[in-house]
């Protein structure tokens, strides 16, 4: 699962993606000094693996994943081949998701008045262009196709609404849609459905004591997010760079120098993981815990099938705790005393947290 760091040139985008990943990504004040995308794989931060870790005494921890591709700035006149349009908008297509990173800093060495509204509106409007020009070609064919076949006529007059909504500004993942409409879309891959996180680039000023509350940028911003039940994450990326690279102690140190409670890195990556739609169990032991990773709605032998495919090919149950209650009974024959530990067949539903013991024949 890959979500895109997404943005204008000079946003920040290297900057984020070198905090996450430490992969020295160019970061330069001049449009494209990203031109190739970096990939870098990013562990997801989770407290409760360090909890099982000490109650099973663990040899080994080893958190779930997700990957970030830091892409090409975006300019205005992408979907028309403007730039590295062309080649951005092919890799818009790979990734599942996007992490939109917005300017809201002037530190002198940045062309443009920060405006971080036009910002988002310019990359979306052009996410949103490309999903026009593919949706007139198709309404053009359907409308050949109705001649022969009145049962197109549902399928056009869709297109149609769809194609006015695309052009009023309306991205497709803020549609008001029915779920069988949503299935008639579904060959369609809009570009502007993909869901996105809006990452707001502050300065250092801004970020202590959450002097951006103040900010007009915020309220606009998350007016706009709220609008489309999208997140949004507020982080300074130089400052998020500089303590990526501190230790444990320097980096609780630094930030108490700055006033500030926490890094926002942490948050970022988890709030990216459930953009995803992922969610984690956990196995745990003395030799390993370990997070795995499944969509939600995922069925216990599916998921057991992440750990090995002879797990789910010969699944008899699952025996399940929800990590809170074990985390409440600190230890499992406590949990199992008060019935917590649950036995579950293969129509169960994993749930994010469920610590699991898979049963299979071999």
């Amino acid at each position: 699962m890959k979500l895109g760091i997404v943005g204008l040139p000079n946003t920040g985008k290297s900057t984020i993606f070198n905090a996450l990943t430490k992969a020295g990504a160019v970061t330069a004040n001049y449009a494209f000094s990203t031109i190739e995308p970096n990939v870098g794989v990013i562990a997801v931060p989770d407290t409760r693996l360090d909890f099982l870790t000490e109650l099973e005494k663990s040899v080994k921890t080893v958190p779930t994943s997700i990957e970030f591709v830091d892409m090409a700035g975006l300019v205005s006149g992408s979907s028309k081949g403007e730039g590295l349009g062309n080649k951005f908008l092919s890799y818009i297509r790979e990734v599942d998701a996007i992490v939109h990173v917005v300017r809201c800093f002037d530190d002198g060495n940045v062309e443009g008045a920060v405006n971080p509204m036009n910002d988002i509106e310019t990359i979306n409007f052009e996410l949103i262009f490309a999903d026009i020009e593919i949706l007139e070609r198709r309404i053009e064919k359907t409308k050949k196709l109705l001649k022969a076949d009145k049962g197109q006529a549902e399928l056009l007059a869709l297109y149609e609404r769809v194609n006015k909504l695309l052009e009023d500004g309306v991205s497709a993942r803020a549609f008001d849609l029915y779920p069988n409409e949503w299935d008639m879309l579904a060959d369609m891959q809009f570009l502007s459905s993909k869901p996105v996180i809006y990452a707001l680039n502050i300065s250092e000023t801004d970020a202590v004591e959450d002097a951006y509350l103040a900010q007009p940028y915020y309220s606009e911003a998350k007016s706009h997010a709220d609008t489309e039940k999208s997140p949004l994450i507020v982080l300074c990326a130089s400052l998020e760079a500089e303590l990526s690279v501190l230790s444990e102690e320097e980096k609780a140190e630094f930030l108490v120098e700055l006033g500030l409670n926490e890094s926002r890195l942490d948050l970022f990556i988890t709030e990216s993981y459930k953009l995803l739609g992922l969610i984690s169990f956990f196995t745990a032991g003395p030799k390993e815990t370990r997070a795995w990773t499944v969509t939600l709605g995922t069925k216990a032998p599916r998921a057991a099938g992440k750990i090995h495919s002879d797990i789910e090919r010969g699944f008899i149950r699952a025996e399940i705790v929800a990590f809170k209650h074990l985390e409440d009974a600190g230890s499992m024959v406590v949990a199992r005393e008060r019935g917590q530990v649950r036995l579950e067949g293969k129509e169960y539903v994993m749930n994010d947290g469920d610590v699991v013991l898979f049963r299979f024949n071999v």
